[in-house]
């Protein structure tokens, strides 16, 4: 159940709360990934230290961790069983990790690119191990047997999963893909919409449709439209992006005003700090990234005054906090020198404690971004991170 708290004088912001089975999550969210069923670095013991409200597994990865040999999906663990009873959950369909192995191999891309890139190179279909059906996805992981992913499938494995919010399988396109082919991939994402649909037994997972499109004005329209009449409990914007020139996410602007505003509305995939802002402004009530994990094991470190790399040579002797105002555990007990000792004498805690900071950092993030929204001073917190 989703219900809006409060709108935004000034944009299409608002707050509102998520009600699951394991917690009520406030928005605007981050949800922090967990892949495998673990957030790296950090340990499941220490997930509330870092204000954490929702947390993504990953449906293919968990999927092909604990299925039985034959293929059968009777044994797979519960995502509660990772992250715990009060954490609440959303996974994945699994579309993206098929365009990863799939298109993005061979297009050598991810999620946002320039469409215009000079170093793109030819396309090298053979590092293409997807085959897309009207069915579904077969794929051939390198030393493996051909295995399939289809709509029907991933919605049963992800109803043994048990998350609290669950997605659509979709098909996922490239930013390099023309506009026949996305009309093609959209039309198949909207024909498995239903099946998911007709798939879903389980009445305590709140099923996401997944807006498609590639970066086509008419086709994001017809896809918002497609998806906000099936009866699906939130709606989800997906696929591949390319920012415009003013480095703006014209595909919400596309997609927003088609979508009934008393369902909630998740951007995959998205987590920089200025993303989230713009993202928010347009409507957006929940994020997936890995961005704060990922650059937490490497040392990048996210600050009010922005980003630093705490391995640096200028923090060997900084013994002030890693950023100032900051309450979370690790802020309270390290300098930056101290991390940057603990990343360079290759410490184990090292990760973790980036980890927990980071994490807590853009959960206060959007705790101050709701607080914003209440208070009508939104504009005013971005000038606050430089926006």
């Amino acid at each position: 159940m989703f219900r809006i708290i409060k709108k935004d004088k000034n944009s299409l912001a608002r707050t509102g709360i998520i009600e699951t089975p394991h917690g009520i999550i406030e928005t605007p969210a981050y949800a922090i990934v967990g892949t495998h069923g673990q957030i790296k670095c950090l340990p499941t013991k220490k997930i509330p230290q870092t204000k954490t409200q929702l947390v993504m597994a990953n449906t293919y990865h968990l999927w092909q961790d604990f299925k039985e040999s034959d293929g059968k999906i009777e044994k797979l663990p519960s995502v509660q069983s990772f992250f715990g009873q009060n954490t609440s959950t959303i996974t994945d369909s699994g579309g993206f990790q098929v365009f990863s192995m799939g298109f993005g191999r061979e297009h050598k891309t991810g999620k946002i690119t320039d469409l215009y890139r000079k170093d793109l190179g030819a396309p090298e279909p053979e590092r293409n191990i997807v085959k897309i059906s009207e069915e579904g996805a077969f794929f051939k992981p390198e030393g493996q047997e051909e295995q399939f992913l289809g709509p029907e499938l991933s919605i049963k494995i992800q109803e043994k999963l048990g998350a609290d919010l669950i997605l659509a399988f979709d098909e996922c396109t490239s930013p390099h893909h023309g506009h026949e082919y996305n009309k093609k991939a959209m039309d198949r994402t909207h024909r498995w919409a239903k099946v998911c649909l007709e798939t879903q037994t389980r009445k305590d997972q709140m099923l996401y449709g997944i807006v498609q499109g590639g970066i086509f004005k008419d086709l994001r329209e017809e896809s918002a439209q497609f998806i906000n009449s099936l009866p699906f409990g939130g709606i989800a914007v997906g696929g591949a992006f390319e920012k415009s020139a003013n480095g703006s996410f014209d595909v919400l602007r596309w997609t927003i005003p088609y979508l009934d505003e008393n369902r909630p509305r998740h951007f995959l995939g998205i987590g920089q700090i200025g993303d989230i802002f713009e993202s928010v402004e347009l409507g957006i009530d929940t994020f997936d990234c890995v961005i704060p994990t990922r650059e937490a094991r490497h040392g990048g470190i996210y600050t009010k005054q922005g980003r630093i790399d705490i391995t640096r040579p200028q923090y060997a002797t900084d013994d002030s906090k890693l950023d100032l105002n900051c309450l979370c555990q690790v802020c309270l007990i390290l300098t930056k020198a101290q991390l940057r000792e603990q990343f360079k004498s290759k410490n184990p805690l090292a990760g973790e404690n980036a980890t927990i900071h980071n994490i807590f950092f853009f959960n206060n993030l959007m705790a101050e971004i709701r607080e914003a929204i209440k208070n009508d001073r939104l504009p005013e917190l971005k000038k606050e991170y430089g926006l």
